[in-house]
């Protein structure tokens, strides 16, 4: 382990207050029964994001700029988490024929 400097503190610190969050969030998740022990909340960088997505790098940093995929940040590094990016690329989900026929029955034959 390499000794640090007074310059690498704000990416450490960084890089300490998200590790905090994320174990806060996932004791609550916990409590609450919505995440178990050995779940894995899947922490990716940008290059395992673009992979996953099947977008370029390049592609993601400018969603990055326009606030229109999940991600955090912490220093000038970007984390992003499978399960959200999941959610983020289900929710363009566009229906179905069935589907929008179904819920038009449903919402007129109440």
């Amino acid at each position: 382990m390499k000794p640090f400097t007074f310059e690498d503190l704000p990416d450490i610190l960084g890089t300490l207050v998200m590790r905090v969050e994320n174990i806060e969030r996932m004791v609550k998740e916990i409590k609450n029964g919505k995440l178990t022990p050995n779940d894995d909340p899947g922490f990716m960088t940008v290059i395992e994001a673009s992979k996953l997505i099947n977008l370029s790098v390049a592609t993601i940093y400018s969603k990055v700029c326009r606030n229109e995929i999940p991600v955090s940040k912490q220093g000038k590094k970007l984390y992003f988490i499978k399960s959200e990016l999941l959610d983020w690329i289900k929710s363009g989900r566009i229906k179905t024929m069935s589907e929008i026929q179904r819920e038009v029955v449903q919402k007129y034959n109440r």
